[in-house]
């Protein structure tokens, strides 16, 4: 099972603007769509430490820049539309299925 962020990181979170880094952009848009961190690493193709290093600052290479600006793209629509936030983790794993158009 996922583990919560903490507190202190929500609280950082809820003052990231557009103009912030992408990993902490992504961690918002997440966070706000209630998507778990887990399912987000298997949409994009990477580790579940390697999305909470980038939604701690930690560098993210040129060649998946696009994916999770589309990513966050995608999910703003999808919040806009009023398909998401996610009510549970199980809505959280099946959007991200969904997404990907595979089981997870």
């Amino acid at each position: 099972m996922p583990r919560p962020l903490s507190s202190e990181f929500v609280n950082k979170l809820q003052d990231v603007k557009d103009d912030s880094s992408v990993g902490m952009r992504l961690a918002k848009v997440c966070m706000d769509a209630n998507l778990h961190l887990k399912y987000v690493a298997v949409a994009l193709e990477v580790s579940r430490m390697t999305v909470y290093s980038w939604s701690r600052g930690g560098k993210i290479r040129n060649k998946k820049l696009p994916l999770i600006e589309t990513f966050i793209r995608l999910v703003k629509e999808d919040m806009e539309a009023g398909v998401l936030p996610a009510k549970s983790l199980k809505a959280s794993k099946e959007y991200i299925g969904s997404m990907i158009g595979t089981s997870i």
